[in-house]
């Protein structure tokens, strides 16, 4: 149980590093929504994707912009999820280990 709860604890901490990620780069594109609306029309946008840039127009980068807003608010509420239902069970284990260990073990972030 110790070792399962130490698992869990790992998985949770790298989700929750995933999470904190995921919510800066919905940040970064919501300011980037907003520049884009300041944006001359006729302009072409660099837009990246992957590793490389491509030129866009307005609307394709608006559009581009709002699906990756969507994707990554779908990705932020699975890692909501996934986290919550890690926690569920790390409060179990720690109920049952408390239980069995007493104050000789200690469960409890630094």
């Amino acid at each position: 149980r110790i070792n399962q709860f130490s698992r869990l604890n790992t998985r949770q901490e790298n989700l929750e590093d995933e999470y904190k990620a995921q919510k800066t780069e919905k940040e970064y594109l919501d300011d980037l929504a907003t520049e884009l609306e300041l944006v001359d029309e006729e302009e072409p946008i660099p837009y990246k994707i992957g590793d490389s840039f491509f030129m866009l127009s307005l609307e394709q980068a608006q559009a581009r912009v709002e699906k990756d807003k969507a994707e990554i608010d779908l990705r932020v509420d699975e890692l909501d999820s996934q986290i919550s239902g890690i926690t569920s069970e790390m409060n179990e284990l720690k109920r049952a280990l408390y239980a069995k260990f007493g104050q000789a073990i200690n469960l409890e972030k630094s």
